[in-house]
């Protein structure tokens, strides 16, 4: 590739189109990335090639084989993948929260192992973190690492570890002192194919099966597994939060780069499709009509402040505080475009299937029933109103007196 010295990005943008008219197989477009591990023959090949490009994370350092490109640049890759149609196939907990805490707090052993086969996309990754009686007080967790010279013994479980059934590695948090809490925390990876690992799918409400329940029953991980020091891990984990709650909230997606698996139009055109124009041109509900624009404004205005808060994240080495509110603000716009499509469709949005419904219109009931956890996952609504009100506002705490 010419050295564009981060300045010529017209001719960078041509370049990128042509790489994408080039590689980008046909019969993936307006597709999504595949969420199971078996990939057709053009899926492994669009993974592949980029892979090797480093575009899939493409302000990654290139000696780790990413793009090494600045955020310039991957704006470009982003908006020409979307107008092509392409999703992007590099992705999951692996690029959004794992490897850019790795690449800040793992050693160079590490970052050698493990970030590469993740902008390839060659190891998908879960997160070990929240237990059945650690959820919002995460710190309160209990699955134990026992000290056994050159590696941790792990017994306990997980609750809703997103992907559990598909992940080879998992980045756990783990307890290695039982006499303190948020200092007896430890950050370790784990080989999720090995004796010991058990990923029990939980079917959620939509009838879909992300999540999982993960028993640890003597599993094993070398003391080379352990991210940042002992009982250091709640440190790293309050930076990868920081990764989630960015990559959950969708801030700085590039709008259509990964179309969903039961997209329909959007939502404005679904609108016009389902409820109908007046003879003045407008959408003949007019209530409807004052909320759909309510929503569509701070729709745009969470994406562009959703960009800019990602340039300032590049810029700052990661992600701030910030992430709670854009994290709190994105899950309530998916909420009200979900519920707004489903009251859109009217009848054909309580289909679950069957020849009557078509596929956007079963989607929208499923996604809408979908969107309530968002509100949770990755520290819930009103856990983020507490990091909003202390590190962003300055509010002090209160505490009641009885």
């Amino acid at each position: 590739m010419a050295d564009f010295g981060g300045t010529d990005l017209t001719a960078f943008r041509g370049e990128v189109r042509g790489w994408i008219a080039a590689n980008f197989p046909a019969s993936l477009k307006g597709k999504p990335a595949p969420e199971g591990r078996e990939l057709s023959p053009d899926q492994d090949a669009w993974r592949r090639a980029m892979g090797d490009k480093g575009w899939g994370v493409a302000t990654w350092p290139a000696q780790y084989g990413g793009g090494g490109l600045g955020s310039g640049e991957a704006s470009i890759i982003g908006e020409e993948l979307a107008a092509a149609g392409a999703c992007n196939p590099i992705g999951g907990m692996g690029v959004m929260m794992f490897g850019p805490t790795l690449l800040e707090y793992g050693t160079e052993a590490q970052k050698q192992q493990h970030i590469p086969s993740i902008v390839k996309g060659e190891v998908r990754w879960c997160q070990g973190f929240s237990e059945p009686g650690a959820g919002s007080d995460l710190a309160s967790l209990q699955t134990k690492a026992e000290d056994q010279g050159d590696h941790f013994l792990i017994n306990g479980s997980k609750i809703w570890t997103s992907g559990a059934h598909l992940a080879d590695m998992c980045f756990c948090l783990v307890r290695t002192d039982t006499t303190k809490k948020h200092e007896g925390i430890s950050f370790v990876m784990i080989d999720m194919h090995q004796p010991g690992v058990d990923a029990r799918p939980i079917r959620l409400i939509n009838d879909t099966t992300p999540f999982c329940e993960t028993f640890f029953t003597d599993a094993t991980a070398p003391k080379a597994n352990l991210v940042g020091p002992l009982n250091g891990g709640w440190t790293v984990a309050k930076r990868l939060l920081q990764h989630e709650r960015q990559g959950i909230s969708g801030a700085g997606a590039a709008p259509g780069a990964n179309p969903g698996s039961l997209a329909g139009p959007p939502i404005h055109e679904l609108a016009k499709a389902y409820v109908g124009i007046g003879d003045d041109g407008r959408l003949a509900d007019p209530d409807l009509r004052r909320r759909l624009t309510d929503h569509l404004m701070e729709e745009r205005a969470f994406q562009l402040t959703g960009q800019r808060a990602a340039l300032e994240a590049r810029g700052n080495s990661g992600p701030s505080a910030a992430s709670s509110a854009l994290k709190n603000v994105g899950s309530k716009c998916r909420v009200d475009k979900a519920e707004l499509a489903v009251e859109i469709l009217g009848a054909q949005g309580l289909g679950w299937g069957g020849e009557a419904f078509a596929r956007h219109e079963v989607g929208a009931i499923k996604t809408m029933l979908r969107s309530k956890a968002g509100t949770i996952a990755g520290g819930s609504w009103e856990v983020q109103l507490n990091i909003i009100s202390k590190r962003i506002l300055g509010l002090p705490e209160v505490t009641q007196k009885g």
